[in-house]
């Protein structure tokens, strides 16, 4: 994982990020709704660090998230987190949640995780970026900077046919056009030298010689 990248060539890739414009929320067809949900998490604030618990770092569960009201004729949501700072082509997915009922409100911690199969009321955990089901922990290079993690909620006109190992192409094209409302919550994280160095008992980390 991109915790095992050196400092010295995540600091060389700082300029190299996937880019906020590639986010899902900024596709044609599902560009930001003029209905907004209001997306909160009682584990952050909006644009604040999440806590370690929920990254590589630590147990590397999902964080617990709660919506408001949504726009009549919902008939399911769709939750897509992505880091668009990731030293990747495109943002790399951290969660997919398909198919939630219109009447839920939650996902509580831990929530996001490897089903294999739809859960009770038909909703499904996709595939993340690295081909897995469930909550895929935030793990960014050390030196590369502060990267955000959006979390995308979805609110929706039908309820898609989706595959339940579905990736994030596979959703993009289930949701356009359908999308009534949207919910924005962003956490972020980083890994720097200094707490690169705490982590390694005070050992610094070494650059390759020149």
């Amino acid at each position: 994982m991109l915790e095992h990248v050196p400092s010295w060539l995540g600091m060389l890739m700082r300029n190299f990020r996937a880019g906020h414009d590639k986010l899902v929320v900024a596709h044609r067809g599902i560009a930001l709704a003029e209905e907004r949900i209001e997306l909160t998490s009682p584990a952050f604030k909006d644009g604040q660090r999440l806590p370690t618990k929920f990254t590589a770092d630590g147990d590397g569960i999902s964080p617990p998230l709660m919506w408001g009201d949504f726009p009549p004729g919902t008939r399911s949501l769709v939750l897509i987190v992505e880091d668009p700072d990731a030293p990747t082509p495109n943002p790399l997915v951290h969660a997919l949640v398909l198919n939630i009922p219109a009447d839920q409100r939650e996902l509580r911690e831990g929530a996001i995780a490897a089903d294999g199969h739809e859960r009770d009321g038909g909703q499904v955990v996709g595939r993340n970026s690295y081909l897995s089901e469930g909550w895929l922990p935030p793990d960014p290079p050390t030196g590369h900077g502060e990267h955000d993690y959006v979390f995308q909620l979805f609110a929706l006109d039908v309820t898609p046919e989706i595959e339940p190992n579905s990736g994030r192409g596979d959703v993009v094209a289930a949701i356009a056009d359908h999308v009534l409302g949207t919910g924005l919550l962003v956490g972020t994280y980083s890994r720097e030298a200094s707490e690169l160095s705490r982590a390694t008992g005070g050992e610094a980390a070494i650059a390759p010689a020149a």
